[in-house]
């Protein structure tokens, strides 16, 4: 028995206003050729856009990765230097930080947010566009560090100083590339809090949202509330490496501690920003494939809240080698096995919705529930970290690598995939090739295993991350680890043909709710999506 529910605890739209015979009245306002995207104001143009940025982002950072990959399949020095080495380290992490992840969810956003809750567009569509071309220009920067004299920064994605401020002209052009990118964010931010809460049709409540809204307009106050912070330290490290201050020289009475205290301040809200949009993902696929309602969405609401101030409290878990006493330890320890306690009952949730539903296994499905079983894995080796005399003993090892890795490949990036195939009919008006996603999603998942679970054991017996040379006795785990690295790279392109077969106009052609439990309004209006899509907004009932 299959029961078609609603899957975020909304009503059945019914007695929806919009009239899908009439979704292209509006057609002739289509803007054509470059204009429609150099100049695009509408949500789904500019959607599509994040998501080829997000997509060639992580092509540039999965290539720096597979350099790395490379040059540690064999101990001794292979291929690069040192010095090129850590550029390569430093320029992977944030451009798939700023560059893949946090775009890829702002483009999800775009395209999803007026379509579940029934807005005819985001609130402001020229301040759209422009925090779009100011992501644009500030990846173009970070990517052109390296062409500056002495090459990108080799300073670490967290830039601690006092190494960042040694660095060559390749560290300012990351600065400004932050700065840009973090102003992008936050405009996008502004204007997703804004559409949320102002723009929602007649009849949809806070508590009828899709849960996605809901996790997007979590993010969104965290991105308005860090970013600024993350702002303020680079700022500060400019100030240093070029007008004489001393925020973190000792000689000059700063701290470069201080510098980590602002960062994590960020950096730990952060985490956040790019694994709440992921829990709306799963929270929109898991309930379509069980038929069923999500369960407990109120408490799901509940404990994404929760996780955004919980992420407040808990920086310093990043610094306990830093010296700190014993008490900072103790609250810091405390503080972070709490946030595990919310994040634990959207696992629960997301079970529990599956038990005992008409379940199917299409590719979405495939992704959430190998996303909630590795980032379960991620989250697991995260409240391990969070024990202070364990963390002193493997901080700045692969034990952190592989558990980064576990919550943000096989978290947000798993959960991407989710939302690309369970969405991608409403995009394109075409069903992507179920055999291929089904190949994809096994790939991925057997190679991100086989490149990231040895790295727990590398950890554990000392290997520090981040080290271009390392001892004999590590040779087998890396050498497996470099063979799971380009097995799931490859993988990808995969995707990409995926994808791009069906925006060709090949595949079937997709019906309006091509997902029998699927609920929601984004499923009221045909496939593709008009580019004008609920002119006159739906009641929700």
């Amino acid at each position: 028995m299959s029961a078609s529910l609603p899957h975020s605890g909304a009503s059945h739209p019914a007695g929806l206003a919009h009239d899908p015979a009439h979704a292209h009245d509006h057609d002739h306002d289509v803007p054509t050729g470059w204009r429609r995207w150099l100049a695009a104001t509408n949500h789904k143009d500019i959607g599509t856009m994040y998501l080829i940025f997000s997509f060639v982002s992580l092509l540039e950072g999965g290539l720096l990765a597979l350099f790395i990959r490379t040059e540690l399949y064999q101990p001794g020095l292979q291929f690069f230097s040192p010095e090129l080495y850590n550029q390569f380290v430093t320029m992977h992490g944030l451009i798939m930080i700023f560059g893949a992840i946090m775009p890829a969810f702002v483009g999800f956003a775009n395209w999803m947010i007026p379509l579940q809750i029934g807005a005819s567009d985001m609130a402001f569509a020229r301040m759209n566009n422009f925090s779009f071309w100011l992501l644009v220009a500030g990846g173009m920067l970070m990517a052109a560090s390296f062409f500056s004299p002495g090459g990108a920064t080799a300073a670490g994605w967290t830039m601690y100083a006092p190494l960042s401020t040694q660095m060559g002209p390749g560290m300012d052009m990351a600065i400004f590339a932050i700065h840009i990118m973090g102003a992008s964010s936050i405009m996008g931010a502004i204007n997703i809090v804004v559409t949320v809460l102002n723009m929602r049709a007649p009849g949809m409540t806070l508590m009828k949202m899709p849960l996605f809204c809901w996790t997007w307009l979590i993010t969104a106050f965290l991105l308005i509330a860090v970013m600024p912070v993350l702002a303020a330290a680079v700022t500060m490290l400019l100030t240093d490496r070029h007008f004489g201050t001393s925020f973190y020289n000792a000689a000059g009475g700063g701290d470069p501690v201080l510098y980590q205290h602002i960062f994590w301040f960020f950096g730990h809200p952060e985490v956040y920003i790019m694994i709440l949009p992921a829990f709306g993902i799963i929270s929109a696929v898991v309930p379509a494939f069980s038929r069923k309602e999500l369960f407990g969405y109120a408490s799901m609401v509940y404990a994404v809240a929760a996780i955004a101030v919980l992420s407040f409290i808990v920086w310093a878990h990043h610094m306990f080698a830093t010296g700190m006493p014993v008490t900072g330890q103790l609250y810091f320890m405390y503080a972070t096995a709490v946030i595990s306690v919310p994040t634990g009952v959207k696992i629960f949730n997301w079970t529990a919705t599956m038990w005992r539903g008409s379940l199917t296994f299409e590719t979405p499905m495939l992704f959430a529930i190998g996303f909630i079983f590795v980032f379960t894995i991620g989250g697991f080796t995260g409240l391990i970290l969070s024990i202070s005399p364990i963390d002193i003993q493997v901080h700045d090892t692969y034990y952190v690598v592989a558990h980064f890795h576990y919550v943000l490949v096989a978290g947000s990036l798993f959960a991407l995939f989710a939302g690309t195939y369970y969405w991608l009919p409403k995009w394109t008006g075409r069903m992507y090739n179920e055999r291929l996603g089904k190949v994809h999603f096994w790939f991925s998942i057997i190679s991100f295993n086989i490149s990231f679970f040895p790295m727990h054991f590398l950890g554990l017996a000392g290997m520090p991350r981040r080290y271009v040379d390392y001892a004999v006795q590590f040779t087998d785990f890396h050498q497996i680890a470099s063979i799971g690295a380009y097995w799931f790279g490859l993988s990808q392109l995969l995707f990409l043909y995926v994808v791009l077969r069906c925006y060709a106009g090949k595949g079937e052609a997709a019906p309006s709710s091509p997902w029998e439990g699927a609920q929601g309004l984004e499923w009221t209006i045909p496939s593709p999506a008009p580019h004008h899509s609920f002119a006159t907004p739906p009641t929700v009932k």
